[in-house]
């Protein structure tokens, strides 16, 4: 054996004895099944919770109870009409705020007097929230579908155009440098370099703030409407149906679960590039 594998076999075997250290990655199944285990965990003390006596089935409906509700908003409610609605208004208000803010979210991180410009506007109205502005778009807009886009819209966009502008702000100056070097202008830096290198980060981005829509959402379903799981939520409450309500909750969190794997899927596949 040579000297240097022996030199690094205790710290190889060091590892090896650590089943928990800082930053130590896991295998991809333990992960799922210390995921998988935490659910199961909660499940298990809400029924004890609840099918126990502790907690009274006026304020937290048992496991079982949630099932059997959830059931009877699908046989006889047409919940899957509210589910769908709910999907589109979130996807529809994302999209809206992505069109828009992704490339002014450029041009604020490329240029900096356009990032002066609408900056401290945009910073203002990063910290108002979207449900301050219902009464205002129920006066312009009306309770109709257009409503609910706006209040998505409005609290995406301003998150996402500071977050793109800071990921295009952050780009290598050696790189900006070596193409100015290679007799690139400033549409081609833009174009060749800062988007291409912003673009997994973007992506990201996106993938964030569209969990950030699902909590729009239901504020903008709860006044106004007749249709989406905010909606059905809502009625739940005025009965003290605490069954529904958290499946109503359940299935915003799965949707939004599936929704967030699938953007990562995507944006492994289209920037796998970016971990090399």
């Amino acid at each position: 054996m040579k000297p240097t594998d022996q030199a690094s076999a205790p710290a190889v075997a060091a590892r090896r004895r650590r089943p928990i250290a800082p930053l130590e990655p896991v295998s991809n199944r333990a992960r799922w099944v210390l995921g998988i285990g935490f659910f199961v965990v909660f499940v298990a003390l809400w029924a004890v919770a609840t099918l126990g006596g502790f907690v009274k089935p006026t304020f937290l409906a048992s496991p079982v109870t949630m099932v059997k509700e959830g059931w009877l908003l699908f046989a006889e409610y047409n919940f899957i009409h509210d589910i769908g609605m709910t999907v589109w208004r979130v996807f529809g208000g994302f999209v809206l705020a992505a069109i828009i803010a992704v490339p002014l979210g450029i041009a604020m991180g490329a240029w900096k007097p356009v990032e002066a410009f609408f900056e401290p506007f945009v910073s203002f109205c990063r910290y108002l929230p979207a449900s301050a502005f219902i009464p205002l778009l129920i006066l312009w807009a009306g309770i109709g579908e257009t409503q609910k886009l706006l209040v998505i819209f409005i609290g995406s966009v301003f998150q996402i155009i500071l977050m793109v502008a800071v990921i295009v702000g952050g780009a290598r100056k050696d790189l900006v440098e070596a193409a100015y070097t290679l007799g690139a202008n400033s549409s081609g830096i833009v174009k060749r370099v800062l988007i291409p290198g912003a673009a997994p980060g973007i992506a990201e981005t996106l993938r964030l703030v569209l969990g950030w829509a699902w909590t729009y959402v239901i504020v903008a379903e709860l006044i106004g409407s007749s249709s989406g799981i905010g909606h059905m939520i809502t009625d739940s409450q005025a009965l003290l149906n605490t069954g529904q309500i958290i499946f109503g909750i359940i299935v915003i969190g799965v949707i939004g679960l599936v929704s967030d794997f699938a953007f990562k899927a995507l944006n492994r596949r289209l920037f796998a590039w970016s971990t090399i």
